[in-house]
């Protein structure tokens, strides 16, 4: 059976499923997945260096906010 995110194991009621994966230097971009929904990809054009946040609310599991920290240039 297909799980949200693409997770192994489905998760318990009243739960959001999410997935992060933090991507190979400039080859493979960072992607994050919630509640099966892409919030930041590559091909969402919403990724940058550096650290990739997504602030969502916790109640109902809306998208508020997305964004970049460059750690490398300070």
């Amino acid at each position: 059976p297909r799980h949200k995110c693409g997770n192994q194991k489905s998760c318990p009621p009243n739960y959001f499923a999410f997935k992060i994966i933090s991507g190979a230097a400039n080859v493979v971009g960072p992607s994050i997945c919630f509640d099966d929904r892409i919030l930041m990809s590559s091909v969402k054009n919403n990724i940058g260096r550096g650290l990739n946040i997504a602030l969502v609310n916790g109640t109902d599991g809306k998208l508020l906010k997305t964004g970049t920290f460059d750690m490398y240039s300070g």
